[in-house]
């Protein structure tokens, strides 16, 4: 008897090979989180500053294109004016004001929280143009809903979102923070973090059952896409996949 005798056939050694590469890549995806935000009277921007305490998120600030506007000026009237248009023609481009370009790949992204002021009851108008360009190509991603307003409720700044974003997986609850409420806004952001149970929803690796009540984008550990927004995963075979969303891998 060799030693040969005691090493694994070639066909075995590819398969053991290939198992822990695909644990390995299970284990190396790190799920990255963009924070995408308007703010006027600067109550959006403090509170994206303590939820990027909290999280690892990159960030990027929506900037209009015209300077110089005050939107506070006669009641709010430009503001009012551009959402007015935006109602008026929601599915025309040039319904929205014009913003700065944004540098970004979305792509590189699972979760994208969007972090906006209430205008006249609805999202701000230089968010939504953001949006409205980009919001087809969050299909499939967790979408966290952040809102600050002086008083009145936040459904119709949702309503907006899940127009502009029509193919996102919304995360819920979305958070509301009055203006009233921004000195607050530390204990208010961790606890819905635990809300959304967003650790474990950018993490590591889960064991999805076939009676989860969710919807799967699901993906080879290679890319190719093989369920788009499917509750069940019972037509898979046993073996490691990513869930478009939060990368994390399952097993069956």
């Amino acid at each position: 008897m060799s030693k040969n005798d005691f090493l694994p056939e070639d066909t075995d050694m590819k398969r053991i090979v290939l198992i822990l590469t695909m644990i390995i890549g299970c284990l190396s995806i790190n799920a990255k989180t963009l924070i995408v935000y308007y703010s006027y009277t600067n109550n959006v921007k403090r509170i994206v500053s303590e939820l990027s305490t909290r999280i690892e998120a990159d960030a990027i600030e929506i900037e209009p294109a015209e300077k110089g506007l005050d939107y506070a000026a006669n009641n709010y009237a430009i503001g009012s004016a551009q959402i007015g248009a935006i109602k008026n023609n929601p599915d025309d481009s040039s319904s929205y004001p014009a913003i700065d370009p944004v540098d970004v790949n979305l792509e590189d992204y699972d979760t994208i929280i969007i972090a906006t002021p209430l205008w006249w009851s609805q999202m701000a108008a230089p968010l939504q143009t953001y949006l409205f360009h980009n919001g087809k190509n969050m299909a499939g991603k967790n979408i966290g809903l952040i809102v600050s307003s002086a008083s009145s409720g936040i459904s119709g700044v949702e309503a907006d979102a899940k127009r502009l974003v029509p193919d996102g997986n919304f995360l819920s609850p979305s958070l509301w923070i009055r203006s009233s409420q921004t000195s607050n806004a530390s204990s208010m952001i961790e606890n819905w973090l635990k809300e959304l149970d967003y650790e474990k929803l950018t993490n590591g690796i889960n064991r999805v059952g076939n009676d989860a009540a969710t919807d799967f984008t699901v993906y080879s550990l290679s890319g190719q896409q093989l369920m788009y927004k499917s509750k069940s995963i019972e037509a898979l075979n046993a073996g490691m996949y990513i869930i478009n969303g939060n990368k994390t891998c399952i097993s069956r």
